[in-house]
């Protein structure tokens, strides 16, 4: 992207960060948001990633979401502003079935491991992948009880990784812009 997509202007708000929060706290009890650094303009409660983890992928986030929450949670990414509540509604739904460590959204391309609920049972696999140097969270997924949940529109799954995703966003989406 070449600069932090989470402080880009998003669906009326001064940052994509913010829009995801705000559209997010009706929902659930408490939202969180889960970053590096102190970096927003506008008050959330905010999780640090785990420093132990030294690295830039999302298992820092997780390490340091696990360690402050100590419980099962939802996981979204700033960059999926699509995903809407009768999704979520489905996750919560296989995650309520029980017997899965994780329940992960998919689409016919492929799963979402970002986009999903990670119990606690996840917790100590993680912590080893990541003292092995292994932070792939497709390879937790598989050595895990997932439970995938398919959806068949990829639309909600868009993500804004490039310049051009900003840009133009999704075919018609008022969101876009600021």
């Amino acid at each position: 992207m070449g600069r932090d997509k989470a402080l880009l202007p998003f669906g009326g708000y001064p940052t994509l960060a913010e829009y995801q929060y705000r559209r997010l706290l009706p929902l659930f009890s408490r939202v969180y948001l889960s970053t590096k650094s102190e970096k927003f303009p506008f008050d959330a409660l905010l999780i640090l990633d785990d420093e132990a983890a030294e690295t830039f992928a999302p298992t820092a986030g997780l390490l340091g979401v696990y360690g402050t929450l100590q419980s099962d949670f939802f996981v979204l990414p700033v960059d999926t502003p699509f995903v809407d509540e009768a999704i979520m509604e489905r996750l919560f739904e296989a995650y309520e079935e029980g017997n899965a460590d994780a329940v992960i959204a998919r689409t016919p391309r492929g799963a979402h491991p970002l986009c999903g609920i990670y119990t606690s049972a996840l917790l100590p696999k993680l912590q080893g992948m990541v003292r092995s140097g292994n932070h792939r969270l497709n390879h937790l997924l598989r050595i895990s009880r997932t439970r995938y949940v398919d959806f068949p529109d990829e639309a909600p799954f868009f993500n804004i990784n490039t310049p051009e995703d900003y840009e133009s966003g999704l075919s018609g989406s008022p969101l876009f812009g600021g």
